[in-house]
């Protein structure tokens, strides 16, 4: 429970601390005292969202510290630990917010995240403020309101997870239905452009060969005479070799006289002869390979222009037509084995809904008997209302299968005996809502333990015995071991009631407003609920009246 709250320069409030106690407590005061601003610095500190401008004019930075008493097993704890966070039996909530709009959070002294606050408080405090009930007015918040009443919430998870499966498998049934038609559409091109490639049968590398081969031949006529000449030179009659053998020979004839002397030159001759004919023989092989067909060029021009055509058309480069072939006949294998592959996908589709109709169909059982024990509990906390003629019901119909299940939930009322049920909104009046919206919320929340709840003018629309009964309500409600019930009320009748009593009040001094909580004392509470009841001027007659109240 909320044991204290602490507030530093937020608003009007320039220094604050509240010690709440156990049981009901109230806060009363005159409007515009203040009392909604403590209301807001107990959310700022829990987390929620709430308006951007909460520092005091002159201030630098505002804090707000919440301290809860923690029992043994306290959801809170599960939190804690998720977070990493030390669990104890105390919990220090701290938020400072700068005039700059930067915001801090603290918890047991250790910075951590807004969201992390915000888990704490679902844990903490449950806030029904005076206009909460047009939550009650949206259908489209009642079923997640009866889920919070179901026997196995995994129910709720089985269904989403369900749904979950079922949505990607219809969306893998769309996309294979999508590429299936996409390649029919460009079945008869894939063909044609497979029969092509494999027609033509381009290779790797191919391109750059064609090219080199190409050049050669270009260049060959050129070089070709070149080339013969330089045979000529070295074969023909007049040609280096004929001559180098002929010198050779001469020498051969000497050598009888000079001996030893032309042996040197004998031998250079030798290999010069050998080194002459390899070069003619390896001329000779050159003039064969530049003696091709004059039609080959023309074959090979025509192949390779061919080739880069095809690799224009299909944009990609010549390497690669290879490779596409192969991923054409791929795409034509897609097309041939797609129905098969959608059959399964199909198949695979049926199965998930059939599975998210089951977990639907038990969510349903679960959520009729929720509602039958919803609508008993209801009719209890009616009587003491004094709407023990009212009738609640939690109507479920069903609805297109979604994440959420099959059903749709409605809360109807019925005011009057006879009465057909109606929604809220068009049946109750504003009394008769707050009324329906303390009721609803004490069912809601009857299994929260260790949870501080708080009432923001619940009692508005009602007054006299009604609003006796909201009080007598409130009070048996923070009864139980360890409840805590906040109250902000304009009710004496509601405020006579309470265990605790903090009267909100606002000053002005030297041109600045401040507010400020005082705890009230047995006499000063007299005093409190007589201005409650007779306004400003408190008479003994308000007096005696308020004593009456106090008395119960």
């Amino acid at each position: 429970m909320l044991r204290s709250l602490a507030i530093r320069d937020i608003l009007i409030i320039d220094r604050l601390e509240i010690d709440f106690q156990p049981g009901l407590n109230v806060l009363t005061g005159e409007t515009g005292a203040g009392k909604s601003i403590l209301l807001d610095a107990l959310g700022f500190v829990l987390g929620w969202r709430g308006r951007a401008d909460i520092v005091r004019p002159g201030a630098e930075r505002g804090e707000v510290t919440a301290v809860f008493d923690l029992d043994a097993g306290h959801p809170a704890l599960e939190v804690l630990a998720e977070a990493g966070l030390e669990a104890t039996d105390e919990l220090i909530l701290r938020r400072t917010n700068a005039t700059d709009g930067r915001k801090q959070a603290f918890v047991n002294d250790r910075r951590v995240s807004g969201e992390v606050l915000r888990q704490l408080s679902d844990t903490l405090v449950e806030l029904h403020g005076q206009h909460d009930d047009r939550g009650l007015l949206d259908p489209r918040g009642h079923r997640a309101l009866l889920d919070a009443l179901l026997d196995d919430a995994a129910l709720v998870a089985n269904v989403r997870a369900a749904w979950a499966a079922l949505a990607a498998a219809r969306r893998e049934e769309g996309t294979l239905r999508a590429r299936i038609e996409a390649a029919q559409g460009e079945a008869d091109f894939l063909r044609h452009a497979v029969a092509e490639l494999d027609n033509f049968d381009p290779q790797a590398g191919e391109d750059a060969e064609l090219d080199s081969r190409r050049r050669m031949m270009q260049g060959a006529e050129r070089v070709r005479v070149d080339i013969r000449r330089a045979a000529e030179a070295l074969g023909a009659d007049e040609g280096a070799e004929v001559l180098t053998g002929t010198a050779l020979r001469w020498l051969e004839g000497a050598a009888d006289l000079l001996g030893e002397t032309l042996q040197a030159p004998q031998a250079a001759l030798d290999r010069a002869l050998v080194d002459l004919g390899e070069a003619l023989a390896g001329i000779e092989s050159c003039l064969d390979l530049l003696d091709f067909d004059p039609l080959e060029l023309e074959r090979v021009e025509e192949r390779l222009f061919a080739l880069r055509a095809l690799a224009r058309k299909h944009g990609v480069l010549a390497d690669d037509l290879a490779g596409l072939a192969a991923d054409f006949r791929g795409k034509l294998e897609a097309i041939d084995s797609g129905a098969a592959n959608l059959v399964e996908i199909v198949a695979k589709v049926r199965a998930s809904e059939a599975c998210h109709a089951e977990a639907a169909k038990a969510l349903t059982e679960a959520r009729t008997a929720a509602a039958t024990r919803l609508d008993q509990a209801m009719q209890d906390e009616l009587r003491p209302l004094k709407m023990e003629r009212a009738v609640f019901r939690t109507e479920i119909a069903p609805a297109p299968p979604g994440p959420d299940g099959q059903d749709l939930v409605a809360f109807q009322v019925a005011t009057n005996p006879g009465a057909p049920p109606g929604p809220l909104e068009r049946i109750a009046s504003g009394g008769e809502l707050s009324r329906f919206m303390l009721a609803l919320k004490v069912c809601l929340t009857a299994g929260a333990r260790g949870m501080t709840l708080i009432f923001d003018e619940i009692d508005r629309g009602v007054g006299g015995a009604t609003a006796d009964a909201v009080g007598r309500r409130l009070a048996a409600l923070a009864g139980g071991a360890g409840a805590q019930i906040l109250v902000v009320t304009h009710s004496p009748q509601v405020a006579a009631l309470a265990r605790h009593h903090w009267r909100v009040e606002k000053h002005i001094a030297d041109g600045a407003t401040r507010s400020t909580v005082v705890a009230l004392a047995p006499g000063d509470r007299v005093d409190e609920i007589a201005r409650m009841l007779s306004g400003d001027q408190i008479t003994e007659a308000a007096r005696q009246a308020a004593r009456v109240l106090l008395d119960g």
